[in-house]
């Protein structure tokens, strides 16, 4: 038996099989999850259908979380196709590559909105419209990182907006926490995945970690999708609104 036998989960933000969505929904399944995946748009709709057909998942469904209007057609896509479901994981975030280098200081206004709206209210915008067809008990899942809570040399705005994340994820825990459906956060140590191509002096930061960690490495992403299957399994029924560092520790060291 699967610690997720019977669920269903409806994963945002998988890019291609080296991104930490992809080892969430690869743990899921693996636990006895039906797993559905969103695209962002024609042009990733080829990688997330590749991933699908190779996990498996039941079904794509198509979704700019910039936009209400596709949200809200999403759901009624899940709607449709299971009625309700039991998991919802959010690894969602972009800030153009010229905020993320140089100073915070310089972060234009247009790129400082575009950082939150698409990184932190699409997990408001997503729940929201979730919340009627998310079966009592359910699990929201969010992915930040170190960045919301220290200085990162050159994550600047997306470390604001991770702080940002954070702490929606606490009050959408309050809102949610009604119904037994909890809200969490992982905060995973830096992963060589597409994202992280995009974040100058990565390579720094990545070997930094991996001699300075407790455990004197860097996490994977399977690290990650198999604390995903305890946030969303019967083994955390009472976690919400927290934030867990997947880092091998990294997080509890000072100078």
């Amino acid at each position: 038996m699967g610690l997720l036998d019977g669920k269903k989960a409806l994963i945002f933000g998988v890019a291609n099989n080296k991104s930490i969505a992809y080892a969430i929904a690869k743990n899921f399944i693996e636990q006895g999850a039906e797993v559905a995946f969103s695209y962002a748009g024609e042009k990733l709709k080829t990688r997330v259908e590749k991933v699908s057909e190779e996990l498996g998942g039941k079904f794509l469904v198509p979704c700019d979380v910039t936009s209400d209007h596709e949200i809200e057609a999403c759901f009624e896509t899940v709607k449709k196709e299971w009625g309700t479901f039991d998991i919802l994981v959010h690894s969602v975030a972009y800030a153009p590559s010229d905020a993320l280098k140089g100073r915070y200081v310089d972060t234009q206004r247009a790129h400082f909105a575009m950082a939150l709206d698409i990184s932190v209210y699409s997990l408001v915008a997503v729940a929201k419209a979730a919340e009627p067809i998310l079966n009592d008990g359910g699990s929201v899942i969010t992915m930040s990182y170190l960045g919301a809570e220290r200085v990162i040399r050159n994550y600047n705005v997306m470390g604001v907006a991770k702080a940002a994340l954070e702490s929606t994820a606490k009050y959408l825990a309050l809102d949610m926490g009604e119904r037994k459906i909890r809200v969490n956060a992982i905060s995973a140590g830096p992963i060589k995945t597409l994202a992280a191509a995009g974040i100058s002096d990565f390579k720094k930061i990545f070997n930094h970690i991996a001699e300075n960690a407790p455990l004197r490495d860097n996490c994977t992403q399977d690290d990650v999708g198999r604390t995903a299957v305890y946030l969303a399994s019967e083994l955390s029924t009472a976690v919400t609104g927290e934030v867990i560092h997947v880092d091998n520790g990294y997080s509890i060291m000072g100078l």
